[in-house]
C-alpha cells in the first residue's frame, strides 16, 4: 500500500506536461511511471490541470497630502511604556524588573508587543501587556515596545531613556556591621 501512494504522490508532483503511464507489474502491483515499460501493457493517465494561484502583487501606499499624520494612520491610538521612573535610577539589585505597557484600543489578534532595549529587540514577543526584563547591566538603556505581527513591526512606541541602579555585593554599605561589644560592668 505504501509503495503504491508513494508512486501516486511522485506521479503528481510531476509537471503537468508530463505523460503518466499505470500498469501492473509480475508481482500484482500498480505502478505508475513518466516511462512505459518495455514489453508491458501501460495505459496513459490523463491527469487534471494543476491549481495555479497569480501572485499578488502588493499595492504601493497611497501619497500622504499632508492632511494627516503617519501617527493617526497607525492602528493604535496610545501605544506607551509606563513603570519606567522619570528623574531617579531604577533600582534593580539582579537588573530585573518589569514594565508595563499601555495600548489602546486592545491588540488585534496576530499582533504581538516586543521589547526593543537599546535600539534591538529584546525577548519573546507576547500578547501580555506586562513585560519581564532581566539581568539588564547598571547604566543608562534606552527602551521602547514595538507591536509586530511575524518579525515585521506594526509600530513602535517614543523611546524612552533610563537608569539602572544595581548595588554590589562588595560594597562597603552592604557589609554587616560587627555587632556591639558588650560594656564592662562596673566593680562594686
Amino acid at each position: 500500500m505504501r509503495p503504491l501512494l508513494a508512486c501516486l504522490l511522485l506521479a503528481l508532483a510531476l509537471p503537468a506536461s508530463a505523460q503518466i503511464y499505470k500498469y501492473t507489474d509480475a508481482n500484482g502491483n500498480t505502478v505508475y511511471t513518466n516511462q512505459p515499460p518495455d514489453g508491458t501493457a501501460a495505459e496513459s493517465v490523463d491527469l487534471p490541470p494543476t491549481n495555479t494561484v497569480e501572485m499578488q502583487v502588493p499595492k504601493a501606499p497611497a501619497e500622504s497630502t499632508g492632511a494627516s499624520s503617519p501617527q493617526s494612520e497607525a492602528p493604535y491610538s496610545v501605544l506607551r511604556l509606563t513603570g519606567i521612573p522619570d528623574d531617579e535610577a531604577m533600582r534593580a539589585n539582579n537588573g530585573t524588573f518589569i514594565v508595563s505597557v499601555s495600548i489602546e484600543p486592545r491588540l488585534q489578534p496576530g499582533h504581538r508587543l516586543r521589547l526593543i532595549l537599546d535600539g534591538e529587540p529584546y525577548g519573546q514577543a507576547s500578547n501580555v501587556p506586562s513585560l519581564q526584563l532581566t539581568n539588564v547591566e547598571r547604566g543608562e538603556h534606552s527602551l521602547a515596545v514595538a507591536v509586530v505581527a511575524g518579525e515585521r513591526i506594526i509600530q513602535q512606541s517614543a523611546t524612552e531613556t533610563f537608569t539602572v541602579q544595581r548595588s554590589s555585593l562588595n560594597s562597603p554599605a552592604r557589609q554587616t556591621p560587627p555587632p556591639p561589644r558588650p560594656t564592662p560592668k562596673p566593680a562594686n
